[in-house]
């Protein structure tokens, strides 16, 4: 389940202010209902992926005995 910051909140801040967490939450969320978002879900959707993009993803390439290969969002 994920904790924190709304996406009403979050559309008044930069994408570059935006946490690594809050970031996968909402690119998984907006992800999974592409095909129904207008022009503007579109966009922001396109800045959050541009965003992740600009800090290098956000794969885990390794597994140690404290973090899994999957990110988390809480």
């Amino acid at each position: 389940m994920y904790v924190g910051r709304d996406m009403s909140e979050l559309s008044m801040m930069s994408k570059r202010d935006w946490k690594e967490s809050e970031l996968a939450y909402f690119h998984h969320s907006l992800q999974q209902i592409m095909p129904y978002l207008n022009a503007e879900g579109q966009t922001i959707h396109r800045e959050i992926v541009q965003e992740i993009e600009e800090r290098g993803g956000l794969q885990r390439n390794e597994a140690d005995y404290t973090h899994g290969t999957r990110s988390s969002y809480d």
